[in-house]
Parts: C-alpha cells; structure tokens; sequence
C-alpha cells in the first residue's frame, strides 16, 4: 500500500489494519520486530488528531527503539537499558518532528542490540528475518524498522545509519532508504553508537513515498542552493571489489542508467584508500562506543548480546596509535570524496555484496565484506540514498545501490529517485 492508500482509510481503519498486519507476522517475528505497538484505539485517535496538511497526514509509522517517544522505555534492543537510563519524560526530536508533521506512532521497533551489528541478530527478542523469506536476515541495526515496512505494517519507519544500518536492510528487503548525517537534531537525543558516525534516516516501500517523506521533512526550500549547480546534474559509478556474481551483473546493469563510469585513473586511487576503511571505522566507532557504555559496562557485561559484548571488549584495548592511524585513514576518505564532488554531484556504489544473508552467513568475514561497501560514505559522514535493485531469477530478493551525495539537500537525491522509477 502506497501513503495514499493508507490516507484514503478511515483513522479507524488504519489503526485496525496495523494490527491486523501485526498479527498475521509468525509470532517470533512479532517479538523480534515490536518493542511497543500503540494500542489500537489510541493510535486511531492519534491518526485523527492530525493537525496539519502534510504528505505524512495521517500515516502510522514506527520508530527504531534507540529514539525517545514520551512515557516509554528505550531499549536500543538490549535487555536492560531502561534500568540505567531514565524512561523518558517527552518524545525525542525525531519522534516530536515526524508526529508535527501529521503521522502517529504505531510502533517503537527492535533491534540488532545498541545498534552495534549490521545483520538484525538479537539473542534478548529473536532475529528479524526477511518477510516471505524465512531464515534470511532483514539486515540491520535497523532491523525491525525494515521488518515493519517491508511487511506493509506500515507505510515508513525511522531507523538510523552508523555504519550501514538504513542501506544495509534496504537491500536485504527491496525498500528505498534514506540516510541522513551525523549531529543532525534529530539523532542527538537518540542513544548513540558512535556519535561521530551516528545519522537519522528513514525507509520506504516504493519510491514516490520516499519523495513525499522528504519533501515534509526536507523540503528542497530548506536547504542552501549549490554554488554553482551543474546542469545536468553529473554523477558516476564504482563497482567495488566484493560482490557475489549476479550482484555485480545487476549493479553493472543498474548504475550506467543514472551515471558514467568513475574513470580508471580515478578508481585507481580510491580504492585502495577504501580498502582498509571498514577495519579502521571499527577502531573508530568502537573508541567512541567504549566511552558511551563506560558508566554501566562492567556491572552489565553479562547481559550483553556476547557478539556485541566482544566488539566493546576489542574496543577497551585500543591504543592511541591504532586510533591515529584510523582517524588519518578517515580524514584521507573524507578528501578524496571533496575532491570526487568537485567533478561530481553523485557517486553509485552497490549496497550490498549479496542479497539477504541466512543465519549461518552471519559471520565476521560476511560482515567485512557487508562493510567494505558502506563505510566509505560512513567515513566521511555523507548522506546517502538507497535505492533497491531486484536479483533476476532470485526468488524476489534484492540488493541496492547508493547514491552517495554532498549534502542533506542535494538535488541529486530527487535527481537519483526520478531516474531509478
């Protein structure tokens, strides 16, 4: 259903088709997924307070559990944030923002714990898997967000992007995601990951949707025009090294419809500045991760999930020069994407190395790989839109590309989504 299938129904009706949706996920999806559901009565009246027109009026959405919604607890899918931290006395700004603009909250969605994982795994609630694709993960962090949307609970969802948690299950589920960057207002209230690299962002089931969520939330108006705006807008592809065979067919068929070819002389020189980048974002992230839970991490350690437990146990031994050495890598990054925007107003780099994973593919070499994509926009903090690319004789899955761009209001991100549909 498209937003204006959902506007055309009674508030009622809305609320009821919510949880009617809830209800017809398997059980331990319903777990893995939900946090918190508005109950059905309260999220009716919510739908028909709505004051205001907008392209969200009226809509259910839901929102990944490390923002703050009056009066719930926050668990960034842990099993005990709520007992360190405060249940919060009004809606962080995200939340406060998207309800302003006339949509209700459905749900507050799992999952992958503190948002340290890029697969949707959580021992405390259950994994999210792929709707219509039982045993394929949804990816994550923002994995019950993307459930919820690619299951039609409802039309968008919140989610947030560190290292790939919006592109990530945009590929894995065929939705259209939108990752904004960090320090924004609307990620500063949220329990953070690594606040360096943190970002809000969204997702969607089709492509006019995702328009009509950024034109109420970042209207064209809002944001400073280029300097200088090349017309055409201009922009290339990067078919990076990792991909499994018919990913890379379908990027290479999927990225010459919005771009050219990076040049070979230009491809020489970034990617070997890529290469290292996602082993190095894990010595940065993971110095800013220890400091976050440095007040409570030793009296909880063994309530941890153990795969994130172990990457915040790494993160404690970290030395200043491993860190140097990785904030040299990132600000080299950040560089060669200034220069690559001088020349262009959008790079294409494929999502991800192969369609939705099954549990036994969630491993540390899978994950290198998964990261190996996403870090490089992760690394210089830019916005990024994902865009979903189907598999031929796949069954139905997907991958995604990226259109990396400068800015939060490049014309390039409503440039990229015409071209795509």
């Amino acid at each position: 259903m498209t937003f204006a299938d959902w506007q055309s129904l009674a508030p009622a009706a809305a609320a009821r088709l919510v949880h009617e949706r809830v209800a017809a996920l398997p059980p331990a999806q319903q777990r893995a997924a939900l946090a918190w559901l508005a109950p059905e009565k309260r999220l009716a009246a919510e739908l028909a307070a709505a004051p205001v027109a907008s392209p969200l009026k009226g809509l259910p959405f839901a929102a990944k559990d490390l923002f703050d919604a009056a009066g719930l607890p926050t668990f960034a899918g842990s099993a005990f944030l709520p007992e360190v931290r405060p249940d919060p006395a009004a809606d962080g700004a995200f939340i406060r923002d998207v309800r302003a603009a006339g949509a209700a909250l459905a749900a507050k969605a799992h999952m992958h714990e503190f948002a340290y994982g890029i697969t949707g795994e959580n021992p405390h609630y259950g994994d999210c898997e792929l709707p219509g694709h039982p045993g394929r993960t949804t990816g994550g962090s923002s994995s019950g967000s993307a459930l919820l949307v690619k299951a039609g609970v409802v039309p968008f969802a919140l989610g947030t992007d560190t290292g790939g948690s919006i592109r990530v299950p945009s590929a894995f589920c065929g939705l259209y995601g939108f990752r904004m960057t960090p320090h924004h207002p609307w990620i500063a209230d949220g329990f953070p990951l690594a606040e360096s690299f943190d970002t809000p962002g969204f997702f969607t089931a089709n492509a006019a949707d995702l328009r009509a969520t950024l034109d109420a939330l970042l209207p064209e108006s809002a944001g400073s025009p280029p300097p200088a705006p090349r017309s055409p807008l201009k922009g290339a592809w990067l078919a990076l090294p990792g991909l499994d065979p018919a990913v890379e067919r379908a990027f290479r068929a999927a990225a010459p419809r919005l771009a050219e070819p990076l040049p070979a002389s230009t491809a020489a020189e970034l990617l070997p500045l890529f290469a290292p980048a996602a082993e190095l974002y894990a010595v940065l992230g993971g110095a800013e991760t220890r400091v976050i839970h440095a007040p409570f991490y030793a009296r909880y350690r063994d309530r941890y999930d153990p795969n994130v437990r172990a990457r915040i146990d790494r993160a404690l031994t970290l030395t200043d020069a491993e860190i140097a050495r990785a904030q040299a890598n990132r600000d080299a990054i950040t560089a060669a994407w200034a220069s690559l925007f001088r020349e262009y107003d959008y790079i294409v780099l494929p999502g991800s190395p192969r369609p939705a994973i099954t549990k036994a593919e969630c491993t540390m070499e899978m994950r290198s790989r998964i990261l190996g994509l996403t870090v490089p926009a992760s690394m210089a903090s830019l916005p990024v839109l994902a865009l979903p690319v189907p598999l031929p004789d796949s069954g139905g899955l997907t991958t995604a590309l990226q259109i990396v761009v400068p800015t939060i209001h490049s014309p390039a991100i409503r440039h990229a989504l015409a071209l795509h549909g």
